[in-house]
């Protein structure tokens, strides 16, 4: 379970490791609710998905799940990027974990972690948190691909709040006193707008949303490079 653009190098790199594995790609639930008949004989690999898999689905797959979460065990849950760089977070990374209903939760299988990079975006992040993803996913394609058997889980717990939309769109709530070092902070994390949330401050009855300015230090970086997946298994 992935994006459209992933799944073709993904599943190239499972059937490197067992040419006769069927691979079957799903981006949504429905997607994946339309390959039930597989289930008993299936594993289900989650790649930076946000799809939350039901504990149906994952009650019934023969050979277990797994997820590619792009944030480090200290940042369970959604858009962990944002979160991280709110708290200056000296560290990120990807964590790969074995799936159970509660999100983000499971036993964790691996760990890649990067500095974060000076004057770092929420962008940025993502870009790194993405490549040190693919990182682990090819480092334990062979297992996923060939191993009958649960991989073995690290003692590694998972550690810090679990971000949810709902604390997203609370730190995007500024207060009308909020002092200049608090809300630089938030603008840093949570001002592009991204996921249709945008910091937002109420005046006498009337919302003011902040702009991101076009062309400035604020800008957002370049999109994910193409090449990004060939930078991932080298």
């Amino acid at each position: 379970m992935t994006g459209a653009a992933e799944q073709p190098a993904l599943t190239s790199v499972l059937h490197e490791h067992n040419p006769r594995l069927t691979v079957h790609a799903a981006a949504s639930l429905a997607e994946l609710d339309a390959l039930a008949p597989h289930y008993p004989r299936a594993r289900l690999v989650s790649f930076v998905s946000a799809v939350v898999v039901p504990g149906r689905v994952l009650d019934a797959l023969g050979f277990g799940a797994y997820n590619f979460h792009p944030g480090p065990p200290d940042y369970p849950g959604w858009v962990p990027s944002h979160f991280a760089l709110y708290d200056g977070a000296a560290t990120f990374g990807a964590t790969a974990h074995a799936m159970i209903e509660r999100v983000d939760a499971g036993p964790i299988i691996d760990v890649e972690l990067f500095p974060v990079p000076p004057q770092a975006t929420v962008e940025r992040l993502e870009e790194l948190a993405f490549v040190h993803a693919a990182k682990l996913f090819w480092r334990l394609a062979e297992a996923l691909a060939t191993q009958a058997e649960p991989l073995a889980a690290r003692a590694t717990p998972w550690r810090g709040q679990k971000s949810t939309r709902r604390l997203h769109a609370a730190m995007c709530d500024i207060p009308a006193d909020v002092a200049k070092e608090e809300l630089d902070r938030r603008i840093a994390a949570f001002g592009a707008g991204h996921h249709g949330l945008t910091p937002t401050v109420t005046l006498h009855g009337h919302q003011f949303r902040y702009v991101r300015p076009e062309g400035g230090a604020d800008a957002p970086e370049p999109a994910l490079p193409q090449n990004v997946m060939a930078e991932a298994a080298e």
